[in-house]
């Protein structure tokens, strides 16, 4: 039987290890989206075996582009944490972080053009 004071260091604990594994940090060095896709370009043995576990966790993941709402779901790590383990290891050259379509700045007049010469097609 699960007595109340187990119950309130289980929930204790669940609070302490995301603090832990970020060292407190809940700002990223790098803008991490939700949709935001991340891989390792070039896997490497040794730097997988010098991460902390839930680090060489998001860094095996990342052999193959993930989102990081994948990797959220995927390690059952809260999404502020895999943001922060991310930023560390991007900073660290392991992984890399591809950009989404916020990133990209559209130029307003080949926009213009563009949907131009699509009327033109439809008329």
């Amino acid at each position: 039987m699960v007595t109340h004071s187990q119950n309130q260091r289980e929930s204790r604990s669940s609070r302490v290890r995301p603090y832990a594994l970020t060292h407190g940090r809940t700002r990223t060095r790098h803008q991490l989206l939700v949709e935001t896709m991340i891989s390792v370009s070039d896997y490497d043995t040794e730097v997988a075996e010098k991460l902390l576990p839930e680090s060489r966790s998001v860094y095996e993941h990342a052999r193959r582009p993930i989102s990081l709402a994948e990797l959220s779901a995927s390690l059952n790590i809260p999404l502020g944490v895999i943001r922060v383990l991310v930023s560390d290891l991007a900073t660290e050259g392991a992984i890399v972080i591809h950009p989404t379509g916020q990133a990209y700045s559209y130029d307003h007049n080949i926009l213009e053009r563009i949907l131009d010469g699509l009327n033109k097609l439809s008329a």
